[in-house]
């Protein structure tokens, strides 16, 4: 690939990326959303956090080692999934999830 290729590929994307994420809030700015649509956008990022979380808990290959190391990582999630409802704390969590999968890993 050229300079002049790689440029324009570049310059191209950069355009299209500040199309997307600038255009929208100059449109938008000042103005009250629905309620409706606020409610959507507020989906957003949990499903987006969910589908990153579902990627590297569900994989193919995920029972090839055997069923109970495929299953370590759904039991420490489900494990950190009560934590999250009962303390609603981000860095309890982190730290659930951490020590159950390594004594999940022992087992």
């Amino acid at each position: 690939m050229t300079m002049t290729e790689f440029l324009i590929v570049w310059l191209t994307c950069l355009a299209t990326m500040l199309i997307c994420r600038c255009v929208p809030i100059f449109i938008l700015k000042g103005r009250d959303l629905p309620e409706t649509l606020r409610n959507a956008l507020n989906l957003i990022p949990p499903a987006a956090f969910a589908a990153l979380v579902a990627n590297d808990l569900f994989s193919p290959q995920m029972f090839a080692s055997g069923i109970w190391p495929g299953i370590i990582p759904i039991i420490a999630a489900l494990i950190v999934v009560v934590v999250a409802k009962t303390t609603k704390s981000l860095i309890w969590c982190a730290i659930t999830g951490v020590v159950a999968y390594a004594l999940l890993s022992l087992i």
